[in-house]
């Protein structure tokens, strides 16, 4: 790809992942954004000239002789840009700055106000701290002067003006470096919750497969909300300090070069400019490279936090030799990236160390002849290479951060690729719930309805059911059977809400009517009230209701074990899957759903214990959608659906089927 063109993409990413904190993206052009962040700057130097003046002013009125020791020239200075265009270009830039803020103020609203006054205070801070640097360049070029000819009184005189620079610099640097910091965090809470709502919305947490290893898919969701939002704010904030840092660097002291020698700032210039190429060239590989890095010590990390979450069956099975042997293809896979990723940057550290070194002789070879012909003093040599590193070094920028910035880069396109894909998925779910507005309804709440349905699993042209009508009406229960593979959870998914059908209409329950129950109920992180109330709110039910509950789940040494239904434990490890079917039940009776989609909810269950549940349910006289394979399974069913996997199915009464041919 042309590298102007990948700038411009990466330029773009960065924009829509940045922009929305700072300003909201749908109603704001490009330009809006970048006209703010100039007039930022522009408030930033007014203020900070209109700040310098008063302190002057009141310093001048207060205690004169403080300012004619420790500021020696600066208000002859400062009176100099008042008396000359500057000053007056400097206030206009200044009005317009606030005019932009307050004609944006909508666009503000909802905190986004709170980051710009955060990054001009960061800005303002930069600028101060900025000014004392090129004061203090003149400070070591005069102590050098007292030093060679020999005054004392002199050299502790600018001493003490050095000192007086470093007390205000240092509580400056810290404010700093603790608001940088903060506005980092307030940004990543924001971009966080941010894409954990649109993860869990239009269920993308479904749609997204985070075990597919494929370059198309998004991998390792979790990491990219976690691990890769937290370094992408963090990193976006400090390199855009730096840049600014960078930029009033270099027009700050590009000018005192220039003073000292116009042919040592344009041979600065030249040099830092054709270096600065070279390795942008040289580094283009790091990028695609730490974008592998972070995708493959991802997959590695899931693997091993794979084998944690299913220690018992790997135990079980004495799965621990394919188990390493494939987390070790996860780690050698990251090991061989990561050996080509070493190789790109011990090369790259070598250009940079050698354009470093040669950079100290410049301003010898530059600075002696004048020298030598007696046309500068001797402090020249100190100044000029203090000058001359900051100047360097901000010209440098890229040069000395290229593999942060690679990795930077990295980051991006994999947050920007995840909230793109989330973005889509949204997308998609609208366009498909204006097209399942002609074939599935939220219905009254009084049947499930399938009317001429066909049932392709997504991503396949697999037809499992073809033309299916079926309904249940509440109090009705239907059980549907089949040989393993034919659809039958597929179906139960279509049932649910869950895959839309290729053809025909479904109309359901109206949320919060319908529940499903699958053979492995899902248990939570949370406490063991949480567990029972799930999805709904734990204040709902009092401690008697849960126990109660629990009793006639028949899980009455849960109560037993765990007096304080706060207590939060490993629940998937610490209950059999039977003790885990039997709360998913407790937690359906609590939920108390007309109609209830069960998968097999009762597979490790005795039939006694089975047939009690089912009872539960029919005394609720709850409508239930149920799959399984036991016989006893059709006493409690008015209707069976039987499936055959190539699209065909039959509907016969429950009583004298035969399930146990499936089985």
């Amino acid at each position: 790809m042309n590298p102007l063109k990948a700038l411009r993409g990466q330029l773009a990413k960065l924009q829509r992942l940045a922009q929305p904190y700072f300003l909201p993206v749908d109603d704001t052009k490009s330009w809006q954004f970048l006209l703010l962040v100039v007039a930022l700057l522009a408030v930033v130097v007014g203020s900070t000239l209109l700040l310098l003046t008063g302190v002057l002013a009141l310093t001048g009125a207060v205690i004169p002789e403080l300012r004619s020791r420790f500021l020696p020239g600066v208000p002859e200075q400062v009176a100099a840009i008042w008396s000359s265009p500057i000053g007056p270009l400097v206030m206009v830039l200044l009005a317009g700055g606030l005019g932009c803020f307050v004609a944006f103020r909508g666009k503000l609203r909802h905190g986004r106000w709170l980051p710009w006054l955060l990054m001009a205070v960061i800005t303002l801070l930069i600028l101060v701290i900025n000014g004392i640097n090129v004061g203090i360049s003149y400070v070591a070029r005069n102590i050098e002067n007292a030093l060679v000819g020999y005054k004392a009184e002199e050299f502790w005189k600018i001493v003490a003006i050095y000192a007086f620079c470093l007390i205000i610099a240092l509580p400056i640097r810290a404010i700093q470096s603790y608001l940088i910091p903060k506005l980092g965090i307030l940004w990543r809470e924001w971009l966080s919750g941010r894409l954990l709502s649109r993860y869990l919305s239009n269920r993308a947490y479904y749609v997204l497969n985070p075990n597919d290893e494929s370059i198309e898919e998004i991998d390792n969701p979790d990491q990219r909300i976690s691990q890769d939002t937290a370094s992408f704010t963090g990193t976006s904030l400090s390199v855009t300090v730096e840049i600014i840092s960078a930029l009033l660097t270099f027009v700050s002291f590009i000018i005192v070069l220039w003073t000292i020698s116009d042919k040592l700032a344009l041979v600065l210039l030249a040099y830092s400019v054709g270096g600065t190429a070279l390795i942008v060239f040289a580094s283009r590989k790091l990028v695609n490279l730490n974008y592998q890095q972070l995708k493959l010590e991802a997959d590695f990390r899931y693997g091993l936090v794979h084998i944690r979450d299913n220690a018992e069956s790997i135990a079980f099975y004495r799965g621990e030799q394919q188990e390493g042997r494939e987390a070790g293809r996860r780690l050698e896979e990251a090991i061989r990236n990561y050996d080509r990723l070493i190789i790109w940057e011990a090369l790259i550290s070598v250009i940079q160390r050698s354009y470093d070194y040669f950079s100290r002789f410049l301003p010898w070879l530059v600075i002696a002849p004048i020298y030598f012909a007696k046309e500068v003093d001797f402090g020249v040599f100190g100044q000029a290479g203090f000058a001359f590193s900051m100047v360097f070094s901000s010209v440098s920028y890229i040069v000395n951060n290229v593999d942060r910035l690679a990795a930077f880069s990295a980051s991006i396109s994999r947050l920007e690729g995840f909230q793109g894909k989330v973005d889509s998925i949204g997308i998609e779910a609208a366009a498909l719930e204006a097209q399942l507005a002609a074939t599935s309804t939220g219905s009254s709440g009084n049947s499930i309805l399938i009317s001429h349905v066909d049932l392709v699993p997504p991503r396949t042209n697999r037809t499992l059911i073809r033309d299916l009508s079926v309904e249940v009406n509440l109090h009705q229960r239907l059980l549907v059977v089949g040989p393993s593979g034919c659809g039958k959870t597929s179906f139960l998914r279509m049932v649910s809400g869950l895959w839309p059908p290729a053809a025909g209409r479904v109309e359901r329950p109206s949320e919060g009517d319908l529940l499903f129950i699958p053979q492995k109920p899902y248990m939570l992180l949370g406490s063991l009230r949480e567990q029972l109330c799930y999805p709904l709110q734990p204040d709902r039910f009092s401690d008697e209701q849960l126990r109660h509950v629990l009793e006639q789940v028949r899980l009455p040494e849960l109560v037993g074990r765990y007096p304080d239904l706060d207590i939060i434990q490993d629940w998937p490890r610490l209950l059999s899957l039977g003790e885990q079917q039997r709360l998913a039940f407790a937690r359906l009776l609590l939920n108390s759903p007309s109609f209830v989609v069960l998968d097999e909810a009762t597979s490790a269950l005795d039939v006694a214990t089975e047939r009690h549940l089912y009872s539960l349910l029919a005394e609720r006289e709850m409508a239930f959608v149920s799959v399984g394979h036991r016989p006893t399974l059709t006493a409690f069913h008015d209707t069976v659906l039987e499936l055959d996997g190539s699209g065909n199915w039959r509907l016969l009464p429950a009583a004298g089927y035969d399930v146990g041919r499936h089985a």
